[in-house]
């Protein structure tokens, strides 16, 4: 103990050195375990958007393709699914439950999907989590609209408020339904996930908004009015995908191959978790380029440290051998030396954690309203303790080079005035 507190007392003197390799090491080790917690809560997100879905349908093609257009939003889909092949599916003897999904329109960047009631009845997030409503209910009308958490609160939306719909993607529709707009009837719960993202109106809104037009273009000859409209029947003629809920798992692998043989149509069925695992796998490599760079940044710190430690070492060579002059031996300086690096590590690492929870406080509600990345603020992982183990016992291990250095210093040598 009385090594620690002259060690202390020896950082002290020295305390703005001694603070900016403690700024150093911390900062190395809230990147390390930034880019952890950053990684791991990316894969609960991801994991959590879709539970309880047993496949996803749709065009030949990628199974992570169909995984990220369908779930996440991302991308487009090769081809559509013909309204009868979804219908064939749907009446299938061991399918409990569809979900139809159609997307390809926008408002104001976020993505608008067409679907049923089944979708607020069947769809679940985070293992057993279904939708809920923070305000009004679900579409009953043609041109009514259900607005996802973060679409409501980054528009101002509020219930019956008006949504115009733009063809295509885009911040800004090229072309934009402006005759068919649609009143705003609920604003779902913030899910953490795209969701949160997303416009939803039902299947035959989707064929309303493009009645009259051809070729992607509107024509003024064709226009019909909302009345009329709401008089058509507006059956789907075909869909992006769907997702499908079994009465029985054992039946997964029978209803999958089923689809994939399905001769009236290239059709591609995925299980969820699998698709998300070879998803993961495609990422793997960036995940591991993050974590090298993270501890590169870890293992800069700490030769930073080393650096200070010898170059100051020279002058501190009177203060050793004044420690050897009142009875220490040179076993207390090889161990003082030591415990300096070592305290300079832990205390880097402590810094560096409470600077980490710091910014999680501050970047959570901005990755969620921005990224839609909700960032869970919870105790370290048994994980993340080895880590920072590890950087407190490298911090001693870095201690051991001047302090051997140190340790070789005679008393002599230490009085001795150069010129």
């Amino acid at each position: 103990m009385a090594i620690i507190n002259l060690a202390l007392r020896s950082m002290w003197n020295r305390k703005l050195t001694a603070s900016l390799t403690v700024i150093a090491i911390a900062l190395s080790v809230t990147l390390l375990l930034g880019v952890e917690k950053v990684r791991n809560e990316a894969r609960s997100s991801f994991a959590n958007t879709i539970s309880g879905t047993d496949l996803i349908v749709g065009a030949r093609s990628g199974s992570v393709q169909l995984l990220l257009y369908s779930v996440f939003r991302i991308g487009n889909a090769t081809n559509n699914i013909s309204w009868q092949s979804y219908q064939e599916f749907a009446e299938h003897p061991k399918v409990k439950w569809t979900i139809p999904i159609s997307l390809g329109d926008s408002h104001r960047g976020y993505r608008v999907m067409g679907t049923t009631d089944a979708y607020f009845e069947h769809y679940r997030y985070a293992k057993t989590h279904a939708l809920e409503f923070s305000q009004g209910r679900a579409f009953d009308d043609v041109f009514e609209t259900v607005l996802g958490a973060e679409v409501a609160e980054a528009l101002g939306y509020q219930l019956g408020h008006e949504v115009v719909i733009s063809h295509g993607l885009g911040n800004v529709g090229i072309t934009q339904h402006k005759d068919k707009p649609f009143h705003v009837v609920g604003i779902l719960k913030k899910t953490g996930t795209p969701l949160d993202r997303t416009v939803h109106v039902s299947l035959q809104a989707i064929e309303a908004i493009h009645l009259g037009w051809r070729g992607g273009t509107p024509r003024p000859s064709l226009k019909i009015s909302t009345d009329q409209i709401r008089q058509l029947e507006l059956q789907p003629k075909a869909i992006t995908a769907f997702m499908v809920g079994l009465t029985s798992k054992i039946s997964t692998f029978t209803v999958q191959r089923a689809i994939n043989e399905y001769e009236e149509e290239a059709l591609l069925a995925i299980l969820p978790g699998v698709a998300l695992q070879e998803l993961w796998s495609m990422m793997s490599i960036a995940e591991q380029a993050l974590l090298v760079i993270s501890v590169f940044v870890v293992i800069t710190g700490l030769i930073g440290m080393l650096t200070m430690i010898l170059s100051s070492l020279n002058e501190r060579r009177r203060e050793m051998a004044i420690l050897r002059s009142v009875g220490a031996r040179p076993i207390h300086i090889f161990g003082l030396l030591v415990s300096e690096a070592g305290l300079l590590a832990a205390i880097g690492v402590v810094v560096g954690v409470v600077l980490l929870y710091a910014l999680l406080f501050v970047a959570q509600p901005i990755l969620e309203s921005q990224f839609g990345l909700h960032i869970s603020i919870t105790m370290l992982s048994n994980y993340d303790f080895s880590l920072l183990a590890i950087i407190i016992a490298a911090g001693f291990i870095v201690g051991l080079v001047p302090a051997l250095r140190a340790y070789k210093y005679s008393l002599a040598d230490g009085m001795t005035i150069r010129i």
